[in-house]
């Protein structure tokens, strides 16, 4: 991306933002463009159009001719919708206030993320902060996954997200020739005022559920995750010049006759980090965090750079990679492979035997990797002392156990949850699954990547001082008004006092203490409580609300550190074939190490906003992916007994956990026919009125699977005691679910 162009997605929520926090003054579009940085005709032409669809709007007003003002209203404000699964909603408009309810049927025409007006109501005593929609103002997105339902007349396309509360209206010549009951995907063309559902049409037809390929792409398609990189992409990825040169090898530091290896999972395509040590002549250990020069082929501004501004990150759903790079950078050029020469931004250490740092250095290398390890391999040599390399890995695994050590006494949170991972079968049928978990050489490589992240992060965060005395001398303006040199951070902020208060009520009751009294103290408590946890009934539970009391980690220019690691200063420097965030650290760190500049705070912000969306839409699709998988794993499975531990309770059901593959199902608090069962939502349990019987958070139970919903992606269980009535409780079952569907079409 050019070092001024904004993204076009980006201009009228920011024109919008940038007068908010300028409400006193008033601008005409020469001097927003300025202030902006807009300087191409293109986009002053299309700042003149945003100013005046904003006036139209009631967003703005012009004060005088071709001079433009925020609209002072306390009655209206613009947010982002988020649906429940009832229908209702919540509108998000500042991190200061409190999100504005909107009852159902007054969400006007918004569908799920739309960017929105709403006219809050006049506040009532002890109620919360109510409104209406009253405009959209930009659609989140046009493409919607669902059913389509054909009729002699017409169609309906009946949309997968429970967020989603309206069917799409198709014409039968609209509907790309789909058939009745198939999966497509329908493109919203309008909504009309007196209309209750939008018109749409079908612009992919992706097959009849519960197939593997229709299901993939349609998660795809749903996620707006791209099949294939275009053809032009493709064709400037493979006319690269990917030759090492002499001249290039003179401008880097040479590692390529120091020891140096890859360990990656034995799947793995792209290496983009490798580890080098030498023992120095002073009796420190240098090591080296080798990663992979993307920055030297990806040049800001080219079509390969927009490409990947757009992608943002690798996705890796269940049975693919959809990669940020091309293959010709992520699998060849890029990847540290063995027995090649590769270009590299390093990361190099001198530590002593306590893992302690005696000096440090950032800059270009070249590499030469001696051998490819496996997680397995390494972790062999680890507990063996025997193999390839054994003395410089052991050398690894113990400064990485100090690095580890150090971590943990500044308050690191260690998480070691299990990574549900399945194998696949030709056709992407799972025939298993397994669990991916974290041992000491998965732990060793994190270590030193933690590292690298860390003292980059430091690095870039502080100005040397000849830079200040040079700026000083030369009485050079300030470019970055909001202070300090740029740098894009990965942040964790810290568990609001509500939240961590919660989690210690809630593991009082299995008689856990935690002293939450302050950060660090926190930290501490969090992870004294993970380990207190291991192998007791509670544990899953306690782990995955002690996940939901944090934050999300997010990208930023404002440093606000890594709560969760333990670190004042953190970036993403270590991956930049699968993370955008990467390569700009690459690109500010070689800025930095030049005395040169790169981009400006205002565009570097708008790509940390884009970049954490992404990775927040690819971790949904993962998880829609790995549920769907699960789900079809389960389907020969009705009708068996499993061990199981409950995992949620709520007022519609009991979730549980199958023991022996992490598949997660509900049973219905209706399907609970042997009493009258209480939903105690302060104990999270359900207590039989009668029998006194207790399903509580954190129990084991025996549970039956009753339905593998593929349509849902959705299971259905019921205890193994409610279940000698299962003939007749599915036969009642089944026609109420036929009852329900005829009423929802009467609803339509």
């Amino acid at each position: 991306m050019s070092k001024n162009k904004k993204p076009q997605r980006f201009l009228f929520e920011d024109v919008l933002d940038f007068m908010k926090h300028n409400a006193e003054k008033s601008f005409n579009y020469k001097q927003l463009g300025a202030a902006m940085e807009i300087n191409t005709e293109g986009e002053r032409l299309q700042l003149i159009e945003v100013l005046e669809t904003l006036k139209k709007q009631g967003f703005v007003v012009e004060k005088e001719t071709g001079r433009y003002a925020i609209k002072q209203s306390k009655q209206y404000v613009t947010g982002t919708i988020d649906f429940t699964s009832m229908a209702t909603a919540f509108v998000v408009y500042s991190p200061d206030e409190p999100d504005v309810f909107i009852p159902y049927k007054k969400t006007k025409d918004a569908l799920q993320g739309d960017l929105v007006k709403v006219y809050i109501y006049p506040k009532r005593s002890g109620k919360r902060k109510e409104g209406e929609v009253v405009e959209v103002i930009k659609r989140n997105k046009t493409d919607f996954v669902g059913t389509i339902k054909v009729s002699p007349k017409h169609s309906f396309v009946i949309p997968d997200s429970h967020k989603l509360h309206v069917d799409f209206f198709v014409r039968n010549d609209s509907n790309k020739g789909a058939k009745d009951g198939q999966k497509v995907l329908v493109r919203i063309k309008d909504w009309k005022k007196e209309e209750d559902c939008p018109t749409g049409e079908v612009v992919e037809v992706f097959g009849f559920p519960g197939e593997h390929t229709t299901e993939m792409n349609a998660i795809m398609a749903e996620y707006g995750l791209p099949e294939k990189f275009p053809d032009e992409i493709e064709y400037n990825a493979k006319k690269l010049d990917v030759t090492i040169t002499e001249d290039e090898i003179k401008r880097r530091r040479d590692f390529r006759g120091i020891t140096t290896f890859t360990i990656d999972p034995v799947d793995a395509k792209d290496f983009d980090d490798a580890l080098s040590i030498q023992k120095l002549e002073n009796g420190l250990w240098e090591i080296g965090v080798h990663i992979a020069d993307v920055s030297h082929y990806l040049k800001p501004g080219s079509l390969l750079d927009k490409e990947a501004v757009n992608r943002a990150t690798s996705v890796y759903l269940v049975d693919r990679c959809i990669p940020m790079l091309p293959e010709v950078l992520s699998n060849f050029v890029c990847s540290l492979r063995p027995d090649e020469e590769k270009y590299c931004f390093s990361a190099v250490f001198q530590l002593d035997d306590q893992a302690a740092i005696h000096n440090q250095w950032f800059g270009k290398t070249v590499i030469y990797s001696n051998r490819r390890f496996t997680y397995e391999e390494v972790q062999e040599i680890i507990e063996t002392g025997e193999g390839d390399y054994k003395d410089e890995i052991m050398v690894l695994d113990h400064l990485a156990k100090k690095l580890r050590a150090d971590r943990t006494r500044k308050g690191s949170i260690f998480f070691d949850k299990a990574e549900v991972k399945f194998k696949l079968d030709e056709n992407g049928a799972p025939l298993g699954v397994f669990f991916k978990t974290q041992k000491d050489a998965h732990k060793l490589i994190e270590d030193f990547m933690l590292l690298a992240n860390r003292t980059v992060a430091e690095y870039l965060s502080k100005a040397p001082a000849e830079e200040e005395k040079e700026n000083a001398k030369n009485r050079k303006p300030k470019k970055d008004t909001t202070g300090g040199p740029l740098c894009v951070y990965r942040i964790h902020d810290v568990p609001s006092d509500e939240k961590l208060q919660e989690l210690s009520s809630f593991v009082a009751r299995f008689g856990h203490q935690m002293n939450v009294g302050n950060k660090q103290k926190a930290a501490q408590a969090i992870n004294k409580l993970l380990q207190d946890v291991k192998d007791k009934k509670e544990q899953s539970m306690v782990e995955l609300l002690a996940v939901r009391s944090m934050p999300k980690a997010i990208y930023t220019t404002k440093n606000e550190g890594h709560y969760g690691l333990g670190f004042k200063y953190y970036t993403h420097f270590t991956s930049p074939i699968r993370r955008y965030p990467d390569v700009l650290v690459h690109r500010l760190l070689e800025a930095r190490l030049h005395h040169a500049s790169y981009s400006n705070r205002e565009e570097l912000e708008l790509l940390c906003k884009h970049s954490s969306d992404r990775e927040r839409t690819a971790a949904e699709a993962e998880r829609a992916s790995v549920k769907y998988k699960q789900v079809e794993f389960m389907e020969d499975k009705v009708g068996q007994t499993f061990e199981a531990v409950i995992s949620g309770v709520t007022e519609w059901g009991i979730y549980a956990e199958i023991i022996e593959n992490k598949c997660e199902g509900m049973i219905k608090s209706r399907d609970l026919k042997d009493d009258r069962y209480i939903f105690d939502e302060d104990n999270y349990r359900y207590v039989g009125r009668n029998t006194g019987k207790v399903y509580a958070l954190g129990d084991k139970v025996k549970i039956v699977v009753m339905k593998a919903d593929l349509l849902k992606k959705q299971l259905d269980f019921q205890f193994a005691e409610e279940a000698s009535s299962e003939g007749k409780g599915s036969q009642d079952n089944s026609n109420r679910r036929k009852g329900n569907q005829r009423s929802k079409d009467r609803k339509r």
